[in-house]
């Protein structure tokens, strides 16, 4: 089906009363979540004379660390020459530095000169890398977590793919049943998008299961793109997230073999506006990336590479910042106890209730009555036969302040109780 803007189809565009061909794959893809947010809430004046939040986008709003912004800085000379694709080898450097601490994989088995590649922000590489590994020739999958990320399903469409959807369920424990999966799905998926921790629910994928997920990429022929980058918001210092490659090692693939991780620093280090993370994994794969994004013309700015090597080699303010969501998931669910159906997620920084009512009829009713922003879950889901995984719950992002977080949980439950 093609979706449609006043009568012309997104596969034409209207020149001089002329219509030109653009790329068939774009008519596939769906309204952005906040495409179809903004209609929701079209023409709807709130009631309240309170300021409006938003706990509807996942952009972290603590400060950025001071001495990443001076950083870029202090580097502003580097905008008088190109940068190369792969980055500088200080900032591979420090990322397969930490790459090794945080995961515990043997020293100097990252090899940043192949095995690690820098990118701009985890967006851009996630819906890149499809466009680079998928044979559309060959009637391909996509397989991904239901509810998702969009950039997933829209990197599977425009590769020439079919997206798979895996429900991710409160019977499921918000992951995917990869079990009932079938072999013959299995046999045509070239490409497996994992996220954990999960958006928007925070389920922790734990290490067998990447295990079994490696072996079946290799008895079946696909890659695995382990999409990372809420790894490091997490509510228990010494229960960190897993990873993607430190399944891979712990089961002796040393070499990272079909598995690419993705990761940023948008979340990690509050700061979305650098545009900074990173792929790492199979040196092959990334050969085979690096040549695509030669061509991409996508090369990290020099100043933002070396604003984001101090920013791998820091700890301290990551600790810091778990510290804060913390401290606001405590309060916001202490609040909530009672009210909704909600729990502390095994990491990042989204609740995922259930709602007492249709969860677009909630999200429209909050924002009506209480000038409160939050995403109708079936927004974030496609339908798998018959059920929405996203139906009725609502996604929301405790990215503010917490005096901002605190008000708006005050505002939910007043809401409720008047329902």
């Amino acid at each position: 089906m093609l979706w449609k803007s006043r009568g012309i189809p997104y596969t034409t565009r209207l020149f001089n009363n002329k219509t030109t061909p653009m790329n068939p794959d774009l008519g596939q893809l769906h309204p952005y979540p906040f495409e179809k947010l903004a209609a929701l809430k079209e023409g709807i004046s709130p009631s309240t004379g309170r300021e409006h939040i938003a706990l509807s986008i996942g952009e972290p709003r603590h400060p950025t660390p001071g001495f990443i912004s001076e950083a870029v800085l202090a580097h502003l000379h580097g905008l008088s020459g190109y940068p190369a694709t792969r980055g500088t080898l200080e900032l591979r450097q420090a990322i397969a530095n930490w790459l090794s601490c945080r995961f515990g994989l043997p020293e100097q088995s990252i090899d940043p000169e192949t095995q690690v590649l820098p990118v701009n922000g985890t967006r851009e590489a996630l819906f890149a890398f499809a466009q680079a590994m998928i044979d559309r020739t060959k009637d391909p999958l996509v397989l991904m977590p239901n509810p998702f990320y969009q950039i997933y399903e829209g990197a599977a469409l425009l590769a020439g793919a079919t997206p798979c959807y895996l429900s991710c369920t409160a019977d499921t424990g918000f992951l995917p049943d990869f079990e009932a999966v079938a072999s013959a799905t299995w046999d045509r998926c070239q490409l497996l998008y994992l996220c954990s921790p999960h958006n928007p629910t925070g389920a922790v994928t734990d290490i067998p299961t990447l295990q079994r997920l490696i072996n079946l990429a290799e008895q079946h022929d696909f890659i695995i793109a382990s999409d990372e980058c809420y790894s490091e918001i997490y509510p228990d210092e010494a229960d960190p997230p897993a990873g993607l490659l430190q399944a891979a090692v712990a089961m002796g693939n040393s070499d990272y073999r079909r598995c690419m991780v993705f990761n940023s620093l948008s979340k990690r280090s509050n700061a979305p506006g650098l545009r900074s993370g990173f792929v790492a994994g199979d040196a092959a794969l990334i050969s085979s990336f690096y040549r695509y994004r030669t061509y991409h013309g996508c090369a990290m700015p020099l100043p933002t590479q070396s604003a984001s090597t101090k920013a791998w080699d820091d700890e301290g303010h990551v600790v810091k910042n778990r510290a804060l969501y913390r401290e606001k998931f405590s309060a916001v669910l202490e609040i909530l106890k009672g009210t909704l159906e909600i729990e502390q997620p095994g990491a990042g920084f989204y609740l995922w209730p259930s709602t007492p009512t249709p969860d677009l009829d909630f999200a429209q009713g909050l924002f009506a009555q209480q000038n409160l922003t939050v995403v109708p879950g079936s927004y974030l889901s496609r339908e798998v036969n018959g059920i929405n995984p996203g139906q009725n719950r609502v996604r929301m992002a405790l990215v503010a302040p917490l005096d901002e977080c605190i008000d708006a949980a005050q505002r939910i439950k007043r809401y409720i109780e008047l329902l």
